[in-house]
């Protein structure tokens, strides 16, 4: 089932031994478009601290009580590792957090998603960190949801809108589609664009460049975020879409071809 994530915000968190507080925010990794991390604000029971809790914890999430079951307990989460959610997430901090857990080590990391082995040690995981080009011991793909939230998109030939909200697919966790409001342009029109058809992310100046041109997004049909999405929706989105995806596939293969016979 798809989620949107700001209809999740403010979901109660619900562990094996009763409730840990309110969901606050979301980090996806930005290579697999896949949920890592929710945020946790749990209010007067830990002085209001927010905690992490991983995707190997997560549960369904209940729309209809408004809540999102973890394989937890209050305990767990008390004597975790306490960290700052304001501040970058270091890779050291999820190699503390996983231990404490015991959580399995997810391949994010450019690899593919699944469980691989936890690294020996915080300080091997720092160290190789602080040995790469950029010298930088956060985690690089892991972005926060409310931040992306406002980015502005571009087609190949101009502005669309912005970032208004991302949709989630409960099995796997992976951001399906992006919710984009186009209300400069088409007033009042919301259409939904998929990862797959980014071309680029510009973090350093909050935008997100696809793949498409403005025709495409305009005769896209409308998004009513009341109504769960079809099949036929969907089936209109690739077919829609497809032609264009599929000019791209055909361009980026003749590349690679080339490169390989030079």
């Amino acid at each position: 089932m798809q989620h949107s994530i700001s209809s999740m915000i403010g979901y109660t968190i619900r562990a094996t031994d009763g409730d840990l507080g309110k969901v606050d925010e979301f980090y996806f990794n930005d290579e697999t478009w896949k949920i890592r991390y929710i945020v946790v604000e749990t209010g007067s029971w830990l002085n209001g601290r927010k905690v992490l809790i991983s995707l190997a914890a997560f549960g369904e999430a209940e729309s209809e009580s408004g809540t999102f079951s973890v394989n937890l307990t209050r305990e767990q989460v008390r004597s975790s590792p306490d960290i700052d959610t304001q501040r970058p997430i270091y890779r050291q901090h999820e190699v503390e957090l996983h231990k404490h857990y015991q959580w399995p080590w997810r391949g994010d990391y450019g690899g593919t998603f699944g469980t691989v082995p936890l690294p020996q040690s915080a300080d091997e995981t720092l160290a190789a960190q602080e040995d790469s080009a950029s010298g930088r011991r956060d985690d690089p793909h892991l972005r926060s949801t409310r931040q992306v939230i406002g980015y502005h998109i571009h087609a190949i030939d101009g502005d669309v809108g912005h970032v208004e909200d991302f949709l989630v697919d409960d099995e796997d966790w992976a951001i399906r589609f992006l919710v984009a409001d186009t209300r400069n342009w088409l007033p009042g029109k919301k259409v939904i664009l998929s990862p797959l058809w980014i071309k680029r992310v510009q973090w350093d100046d909050s935008s997100v460049h696809f793949d498409l041109t403005r025709e495409s997004v305009k005769n896209s049909l409308e998004f009513n975020s009341s109504k769960p999405i079809s099949r036929d929706y969907e089936a209109f989105l690739l077919e829609h879409f497809g032609p264009l995806m599929q000019k791209k596939n055909d361009h980026e293969g003749k590349k690679n071809t080339s490169k390989g016979e030079e």
